[in-house]
């Protein structure tokens, strides 16, 4: 065993590690090296030492935690950069490089010869990790080092099978760098002679507080048409009222704020900020600095000033595991061609896209905001659903033009293998069904040979709602769990990598078996009519936005936001429309196609990837929230309800009934590798109680209420929950569950 002292930088000398990027700009700091287009020139190591409170990993040993910021440099003149935009605008250093920095976080085995060789790469979410569904660590923090509970840790996926886990910041300013939050710094750009740029910038509004941040300053201090507008609805199709000058305030003289002089923002009322703004940053080298850290962390040995590469030999393998924003921007980051670094390597073998769909998250062009995402009714205005949306070649009809999110790295042969993994909440707020139809509506799309696509039916975006609140929503919140799903589709993929298994076919809706349909009218979606569940078809238009003359060439607005004329959804006065559309149901509402959990294949309720807000704003979209709507327990409840679904007891008039079709559900989504052994019993334990609460009979005399052990696909396959032993030594293209 490798002994790695524990090492932390005290405070005094932790300030002379950090690097001024305004320095970088002006002078050269770093030793003098060979020209490169772009790459990590170095890193700084900030904390290093024993992680999880020194607790060992059966198999795998103890983990070291290394903490750093990374510095970067792009050449805006190399075509791979010139890309992004307004790098060409951005101070360059004496190399006539453009400077950025990063943080990043690194988990990996401290004997590397226990290790699996395989890098879990995570860009994370506005700042915070996400690793905690996949790895099942529900406790997880932003500081996974800190974690120390043994049954966690050993309950956990990744660290038990060995894999190095890695995250770095690619936004802007969400924190100090010498935070465990993510994040990154990037210049502002000028024009000639170092002049301040300005131009129109948008911000949507929805907040209780009394003051909201503006994502750049304002130019000036005039409140009024064109400089600043504020404006406040209700709906979001009601007629935006403009809040009078007398009413708000910049905050200060930075004006970087913004305030009501009387009270607080309504919460979740609807206020808009339409501005002159100044200081545009090139967000775009966030996409950089994702491509540049992972490509030193695989092939570099060391930095411009001699570190070491802390990773460097000990891995074989980079996945990414993303969960809906992050996910978007890889999306960007594949299209854009940043999966090959500047020597023409492939940076990540494998993508896990978890709630990403077809959008991208657009942040390279001028005043984009990276924190921003379309739903049903929020921040609808801002660039993130942009052809092309799929993998395979499409005709747009609306550009005239023809692309595909695979394209690039086709040419240059570094495309990435890819499970793309979504809910029934990207059809209904994200017009996920653009992934795979083209952007007529009028054809399915055949899978790209190195991606599948994956619907988690009737699932709402993100983790599982709580089943006893509704929030601000209509309905209690839906509580599937993807993450049993998630954590096998990333063993598919990490075969598909590495022994070349190809992972289950896609599944999702198609037009031709008449499993995707339009939302109204509700009797072809097939959602029944449920006593007190309204239902409009409220699903989010995707139109292609008029920013501006050459828009689209320059990706430097001039209109911000985009005309919009209410309602907004499905109005051809906004734009030409691309056609999408959201699962059909069967006759409980529960969706047919796609990865149909055990609930849906035995279910005790009806759940939905959509839902509508109560209160004041009612009926207008709930956003990335679903809903649950239990079945009645009985007959006669069902009839006094008017509920049109079978009761519980109807369904399952005996336990063992109810208990011999969820083994075979769950057999079913092991056998189909949608589901792992490790993950069955405690699924089942959970679901037969459901089953129990819910009304399903109590078992007999001649019934057992144990759950089965295992159930039959894993017969001779269990072992101690992600307990994992290797049976290679050198060959680890043969790792085993």
């Amino acid at each position: 065993m490798v002994h790695i002292p524990f090492l932390r930088v005290p405070d005094s000398k932790r300030k002379l590690l950090r690097i001024s990027v305004a320095t970088l700009f002006a002078t050269n700091v770093l030793a003098a090296t060979t020209v490169a287009q772009a790459r990590t020139t170095q890193i700084q190591i900030l904390n290093r030492g024993l992680a999880f409170g020194g607790h060992s990993f059966a198999g795998v040993g103890q983990y070291e935690f290394i903490t750093g910021i990374a510095t970067g440099e792009v050449n805006p003149t190399y075509p791979q950069n010139a890309i992004i935009t307004d790098v060409q605008l951005a101070p360059r250093n004496n190399r006539g490089n453009v400077v950025y920095q990063s943080n990043f976080y690194i988990l990996q085995p401290l004997d590397f010869s226990k290790g699996n060789r395989k890098v879990m790469y995570e860009p994370p979410n506005r700042g915070g990790k996400t690793y905690q569904t996949l790895n099942n660590t529900p406790t997880g923090t932003n500081d996974p080092a800190a974690l120390t509970d043994p049954t966690i840790l050993d309950d956990s996926f990744l660290w038990t099978r060995g894999y190095t886990t890695v995250w770095s910041g690619w936004e802007n300013n969400l924190a100090p760098l010498t935070d465990f939050v993510a994040t990154a710094s990037f210049p502002v750009a000028h024009g000639k002679a170092n002049a301040t740029i300005t131009g129109p910038a948008y911000e949507y509004i929805v907040t209780g507080a009394a003051t909201f941040t503006l994502a750049y300053p304002a130019a000036t201090a005039n409140q009024g048409a064109p400089d600043a507008v504020l404006t406040h609805r209700v709906h979001l199709d009601d007629p935006p009222v403009v809040v009078p000058a007398g009413s708000w305030a910049y905050t200060d003289a930075t004006r970087t704020a913004i305030k009501l002089t009387s009270g607080n923002f309504v919460n979740n009322d609807i206020y808009e900020f339409s501005y002159i703004a100044k200081d545009p940053t090139v967000n775009g080298l966030g996409l950089a600095a994702i491509r540049d850290f992972n490509s030193f962390l695989r092939f570099a040995g060391h930095d411009d000033v001699g570190t070491p590469n802390p990773i460097k030999g000990h891995i074989d393998r980079i996945y990414t595991e993303t969960s809906s924003q992050p996910g978007r921007t890889l999306n960007d980051f594949v299209h854009l061609g940043f999966n090959e670094d500047e020597n023409h390597r492939k940076v990540f073998d494998g993508m896990m896209q978890w709630i990403a769909a077809g959008d991208g998250l657009n942040m390279n062009y001028r005043w984009s905001q990276t924190k921003r995402t379309n739903r049903n009714r929020q921040e609808l205005l801002y660039l993130e659903g942009l052809y092309p949306f799929a993998n395979v070649p499409t005709f747009d009809p609306i550009s005239h033009t023809s692309d595909w999110r695979y394209k690039k790295c086709e040419q240059t042969h570094t495309c990435p293998l890819a499970v793309e993994f979504y809910s029934a909440n990207e059809y209904w707020v994200k017009a996920g069904s653009l992934m795979s139809t083209d952007p007529t509506g009028k054809v399915d799309l055949p899978d790209h040979e190195f991606t599948r696509l994956y619907l988690l039916s009737s699932k709402q975006h993100g983790g599982a709602g709580n089943p006893t609140s509704k929030g601000v929503c209509q309905q209690f919140l839906n509580p599937l769990d993807s993450a049993p799903v998630q954590r096998a589709l990333w063993t598919d993929l990490d075969e598909w990598s590495t022994r070349g298994i190809e992972p289950p076919n896609s599944q999702v809706p198609k037009l031709r078996d008449g499993t995707l349909v339009p939302p109204l009218p509700q009797d072809r979606v097939g959602f029944p009519s449920i006593p007190g569940v309204t239902y409009t078809g409220l699903k989010t238009t995707r139109y292609r936005f008029n920013l501006g003359p050459n828009f689209y060439q320059t990706f430097v607005p001039t209109i911000n936001p985009p005309v919009i004329t209410p309602p907004y959804e499905d109005n051809p006065a906004n734009g030409a429309i691309y056609p999408s559309y959201v699962p059909k149901t069967d006759r409980d509402g529960n969706d047919i196609a796609g990865i149909r959990l055990p609930e849906l294949i035995v279910p005790l309720a009806t759940y939905t990837g959509w839902g509508l807000r109560s209160g004041v704003w009612a009926n207008d979209g709930c956003e990335a929230s679903g809903q649950y709507i239990p079945f009645t327990a009985t007959s006669a409840a069902r009839t006094a309800a008017g509920d049109p679904r079978p009761s519980v007891q109807e369904r399952y008039p005996s336990y063992g009934l109810y208990r011999t079709k969820l083994i075979l559900a769950v057999d079913k989504l092991v056998r189909d590798r949608f589901l792992m052994c490790e993950d069955t019993q405690d699924m089942m334990a959970r679901l037969l109680q459901a089953g129990l609460t819910a009304g399903v009979p109590a078992p007999t005399a001649n019934e057992t209420a144990a759950a089965p052990d295992p159930v039959p696909a894993c017969q001779g396959r269990m072992r101690p929950r992600y307990h994992y032993h290797y049976f290679f030594e050198h060959d680890h293209d043969h790792d085993r569950d």
